[in-house]
């Protein structure tokens, strides 16, 4: 199985707030914001295995800055994790407003997605290279959060 590192995957998505992307208040449905967070990191998914994947998990989707109306989305995302079959994808999303052109974090995710063969199942995806130090403690901190998972579907499962 192939190795690949961090960069090779990694994707920038930008979007603009349009009138039918937001509520009666101006602001951006958070529904809108997680769909295109999803298709943004499934990119990655995809760019990493080249294998067909789905969404496994959504985890720890924080909103933490409103996006309005007009403004700018910019969306970063990039492999923190890869399992045998699962891969862990981090998305930062930035607010760029019109009024000053500053970004700020306005949301981060992170999504699980497992690549699946032409059957619907799971298949093995290129191991991945850390090349930094940062990279190396995503990577660590990505398979605590996998662990926090898997006891916290052990506990909803009853087992």
């Amino acid at each position: 199985m192939d190795e690949k590192g961090v960069d090779e995957s990694r994707v920038d998505a930008v979007f603009s707030v349009l009138p039918e992307d937001t509520n009666i208040y101006g602001n951006l449905f958070g529904g809108k914001l997680v769909e295109w967070i999803d298709r943004t990191a499934a990119i990655v998914a995809v760019r990493h295995s080249r294998k067909n994947v789905v969404t496994a998990n959504i985890d720890n989707l924080s909103f933490l800055e409103p996006i309005k109306l007009g403004d700018i989305v910019i969306l970063k995302a990039w492999i923190n994790y890869v399992g045998n079959t699962s891969m862990e994808v981090q998305v930062d999303v930035y607010n760029e407003r019109r009024s000053n052109g500053k970004p700020l974090l306005a949301c981060r995710a992170y999504l699980t997605y497992v690549a699946i063969d032409e059957n619907g199942k799971p298949t093995p995806v290129p191991r991945l290279i850390l090349k930094t130090e940062e990279e190396k403690l995503r990577f660590q901190q990505a398979l605590d959060r996998k662990n926090q998972r898997l006891k916290m579907r052990e506990m909803i499962l009853g087992k």
